[in-house]
This record gives C-alpha cells, structure tokens and sequence, in this order.
C-alpha cells in the first residue's frame, strides 16, 4: 500500500508541502513523522554532493545513491536533484516555495541566511512559509557557525555523566537520542507555527538545536540541582536516583528490570519472590530507606531472582508489578510481544524487493500509517517541476 493508497483518516498532513534541505539525523527524522501523517516532503538534496550525505554511509547500500541507513530517515519523502548555487536550480527552488506551506533545514547555523533559506529571504516568495532551522547551537549566538552533532551535545550538557555505571566512563546514550528528540521537538513547534500561518496568512522561522533539546532532556534534575545544587549520580544497574528498586536485578539466565515506583508493588515484588521478610527489614521499610540501602537491596533481590530463569520470573511477575526482560536486539525482534504490535513492517524497493523497515510509532483511528521507500536521488524532478514550468511558460504567454 503506498502513501496515496493509505486511507485517509491515517493521513491528516494530506495537503501539506514541506520542502527539506536535510542530512543524516536530527532533520529527516522529524520530518519522516509529517510525511509518514501524509505530508508531501520533498527532499531538496545536492546532486553535486551526492545528496544527503546519510546516501553514502554503510555498510548497507541499496544500488549506487541509497543505503539502509538512509532509508531509516527518510520513508515516504520524495527527492529533488538542485544545486541552489545554480541560478535555474535556484528559480526552481524558489517556484516550489511559492506552492509549499514550510522549509525544513538542518544546517550549520549560519548557513540559511546565506542560502536565502530564511524567512526574511522567502517570504518575498510566501509570506505564510514556515522556516524551521534546526542547527548544532542555534543561529543567534557565539556558536552559530560550529558545526556540531547528537554525541557532542550529549558530552557538553552533562548526559553522559549521568550515563554508566558508577565506575565507569561517562557514556553515550546507546542510540542518537538527541537528534530524534530535536527532530522531533522541531516539528512540533513547525505545526504549531503553520497553525498560526493558516489564520495569519504570515509564517515566520522556527528554531532548535541539538543543545537546547539535550539540556532540556535534564528535566527534574535541572530542576533539583538548580534550586538545591544536588548532583546527579550515576547509579549502579541503571537504577532511579529517588525510588528503589528501580533497577536491573539478575536471574538464573540474565536479568530482569523492575519498577516498584509505587508502595504497592514493592509489597507484590516481596510476595511474589517468595521475600515477605523484607517488608519487615527496617533497611528497606519506606522508599526512602530502600533508597538509602539500595546496595544491601540489590544483594537481597539477585540472591532470590538468581533461583529462577528470566522467563520464569516474567511469568510470576507480569501484569503484577512493572517489569521486564533486558533483551538484545534479536531478542528484541524476536519477542512475540513486537510481532503483535505490528512495529516492523516490509516495503518494496528498487534494489530490494522486500525491504523490512520500522513502522510509524503513531496510530491514526487504530491505524499505522503505511510506509513507502524513500526516492532515489532526484527521481520527483521531472513531475515536480514539470507543472511549474508550464505555469510560468503560461504566463509568459499571457
């Protein structure tokens, strides 16, 4: 089922042209969410660069200008070959503007005012286009002209001090959290400004960074530390840093995580571990003892879990207490539980017939939007351009 076939009520962005001029994360993936809701994205990419450079990065490619990682962001999206330092390619860009309701960057700060990809520039061309640059720093600071990416702001705001075990390294977050979270704030607050555009009739430029968004990931322990100066610790087993156990604890084959963030399931935990002694224990009576003597704890929970397989306990605790099994990645997609939430789905490509990609995370109606691959380097130009061409030669004729 392609986009167009989709029905409609799991497409509500039906209408709405988004032009993206986007590389490797942060950008294609909020903009992958508009056009998996049906948004028309059409990608402007490059042809003297090779386009968006996520093309070229392996291992996995799919023919000459297309990868599996490429793929990964950009489902869905349409492509156009311009190079905007040629004046005809410039002239197309700018006739497409006139007809979309949003551009999407995700440059180098500095670089949309040079490129005449700014509000300012475009809404010579639309006055109702919404400009969202999303960038390392931001476009309004010392910064602006730093290249930067996801790990870096990870380093810089303090997430990988709060990452890893206590005698550890600071570590990455395992996956470009940061990038997925600013693609995905950057598309927010682009549908909230065209909301506005649609009743103004005036757009305006939308920012965020990779920065802003990871600080912004340090939720209640900014809070804490900026009012009490109470620094984050990081905490053996991934633990919570207020409640316990909230924390990974070993069974007889691998481990197991529980999340007694309530009274209630820590009393179901003991029970259920055949533990009831440890309600009586005056170490771990109240929350914030078992916080206190979180050590003592966790010797107390892997002696009893260590008795029983992973599987064994899940069959014991689940849908009693919050819990779950730490899988790897197979294990992950092999889990029955990810076949009945339909989250892998399979579309055609050119260079393979069945490619076995995510689904869309969001339902419409009960609905997953349908997926379609990603077009080739430049493969709408002709039917994106064409129509463009005949207006204008239509009122040149005029």
């Amino acid at each position: 089922m392609t986009p167009r076939e989709t029905p409609e009520t799991t497409r509500p962005l039906a209408g709405l042209r988004i032009l993206s001029l986007e590389s490797f994360g942060a950008g294609p993936y909020g903009t992958m969410l508009l056009a998996d809701l049906g948004a028309e994205v059409i990608k402007i990419e490059n042809p003297a660069t090779g386009g968006d450079a996520s093309r070229g990065v392996g291992p996995h490619f799919l023919g000459e200008s297309d990868s599996l990682y490429a793929q990964s962001f950009n489902m869905n999206k349409r492509s156009m070959a311009l190079d905007l330092s040629r004046p005809e390619d410039h002239d197309d860009f700018l006739a497409l503007v006139a007809t979309a309701d949003a551009v999407v960057n995700n440059l180098r700060g500095d670089l949309p005012k040079k490129l005449g990809i700014d509000y300012a520039s475009l809404s010579k061309v639309n006055p109702a286009i919404v400009c969202l640059h999303i960038s390392a720093y931001g476009r309004d600071n010392s910064r602006t002209a730093w290249p930067g990416y996801d790990f870096l702001a990870q380093a810089e705001a303090g997430l990988m001090s709060m990452t890893g075990e206590p005698d550890g390294p600071p570590t990455r977050i395992g996956l470009s959290m940061i990038d997925y979270m600013t693609g995905t704030t950057g598309v927010v607050g682009l549908l909230s400004c065209l909301m506005r555009a649609r009743i103004t009739g005036k757009g305006c430029d939308v920012d965020t960074n990779l920065f802003d968004v990871a600080t912004h990931q340090h939720a209640y322990s900014a809070t804490w530390f900026l009012n009490t100066g109470t620094m984050p610790q990081r905490l053996p087993r991934g633990a919570h840093g207020s409640m316990a156990p909230v924390q990974s604890v070993k069974t007889k084959d691998g481990w197991i995580y529980v999340m007694c963030m309530k009274e209630k399931f820590w009393q179901v935990l003991c029970e259920r571990i055949g533990r009831r002694d440890l309600l009586t224990d005056v170490r771990f009576a109240t929350q914030l003892a078992r916080r206190d003597h979180r050590a003592a704890l966790t010797t107390e929970l892997d002696a009893s879990m260590q008795a029983r397989t992973t599987q064994e306990w899940l069959s014991v605790l689940t849908g009693a207490i919050p819990a779950a099994p730490i899988f790897d990645v197979a294990e992950a997609f092999s889990n029955p539980f990810m076949a009945e939430t339909a989250m892998v789905t399979s579309v055609h490509h050119p260079h393979a017939e069945t490619l076995r990609v995510l689904a869309c995370p969001l339902k419409i109606d009960g609905a997953r939007p349908a997926k379609a691959a990603c077009s080739s380097l430049g493969a709408d130009n002709e039917r994106l351009l064409t129509p463009l061409h005949r207006r204008e030669e239509a009122r040149h004729e005029a």
